[in-house]
């Protein structure tokens, strides 16, 4: 039996302070030092927010050695290896860390452990530029479980001393699982000091799995290489929703989706701006999704400062600007 046609909005969504974080760096960089300043890697995961930064002047690369001597270079909000660090200094340049300060911890704490001569088994996704920043810090030491089926191979040198830590954007239940399989190996696996997987990924994934139990449809804004974006779909199906998709932008919702459809969840990943999904919310509405409830698991209020390079401007003054919210629910 069909009813009126709605929308449950979930709610946290879109940036988190450490994408905020980054995204104001590159912004405050370019208005202290005038363009181009060269960006290692997309700042964040989200073909939206790194157009508009090369609008304003900002020059996207792979890797240092594309960036002219001396110039200024933002590192992403994923993180690098002490290797691209000292490349980036062999080259003169002169570079702004925008890491997340939660990623910045999980480097730590496999220093620290690598330091005690322990084994790291890294959960996250080879080749993902997070996972090659923390397993550059200590690359001797790490070994990279992809998946709950990896857990079953992994070999280690010393099951009496192993660590496992994680990538912040991961699944938590596929990441608990993974955990769960290698302890069943490994029994004295020792866990991370603390969650590694970060608040707002998982605010985002309990959001969306309320809200996906009720829903005929799931629309996840952000990119496919957005791993956050990737795994609030997967969520959204393992949770009862009857399909999901992620778009960029509102073009990409295709009208054969909403056949038959009476409620579409909506939500972002956690390096999307707000604008794009209120374009999704005002497409829906001309479908005749206009009745609209924030369905609300938690509440954001981290800040993160600037990074340490642009926290005083020219004349020395400290910029006391606070981070964090920006595009929040």
């Amino acid at each position: 039996m069909s009813g009126p046609k709605k929308v449950l909005l979930a709610a946290p969504r879109g940036y988190c302070a450490g994408v905020d974080r980054a995204v104001i760096a590159v912004e405050k960089a370019l208005e202290r030092y005038g363009a181009p300043v060269y960006v290692r890697k997309q700042i964040v995961h989200n073909i939206h927010v790194v157009t508009e930064l090369e609008q304003k002047g900002a020059i996207f690369v792979e890797e240092v050695d594309e960036v002219p001597a001396g110039a200024h270079v933002v590192f992403s909000a994923h993180g690098v290896s002490p290797a691209v660090v000292s490349a980036a200094a062999d080259r003169g340049l002169q570079a702004i860390d925008a890491t997340c300060p939660l990623v910045t911890k999980v480097h730590r704490e496999a220093v620290r452990f690598a330091r005690d001569d322990f084994e790291i088994l890294l959960v996250g996704h080879e080749g993902h530029e997070e996972v090659e920043g923390t397993a550059g810090e200590a690359p001797d030491h790490v070994t990279v479980v992809n998946s709950p089926d990896e857990a079953d191979r992994v070999e280690v040198r010393d099951p009496s001393k192993v660590v496992w830590l994680s990538q912040t954007t991961l699944s938590v239940d596929e990441t608990m699982e993974t955990v769960r399989r290698l302890r069943t190996r490994f029994p004295e696996l020792q866990d991370p000091p603390s969650d590694d997987i970060c608040y707002a990924t998982q605010n985002r994934q309990v959001a969306i799995k309320k809200v996906a139990k009720d829903a005929d449809l799931v629309i996840v804004v952000g990119s496919a290489n957005s791993s956050n974006s990737v795994r609030l779909v997967e969520v959204a199906l393992e949770y009862g929703a009857k399909a999901a998709y992620r778009v960029d932008y509102v073009d990409e919702v295709k009208q054969e989706w909403l056949d038959g459809v009476q409620t579409v969840g909506v939500t972002s990943g956690a390096s999307v701006p707000e604008v794009l999904v209120q374009e999704v919310l005002e497409e829906l509405s001309g479908a005749g999704y206009r009745d609209v409830e924030e369905v609300r698991t938690a509440e954001e209020d981290l800040m993160f400062s600037l990074p340490k390079e642009l926290r005083t401007d020219t004349s020395g003054r400290r910029d006391a600007r606070a981070l964090g919210g920006r595009g929040r629910a």
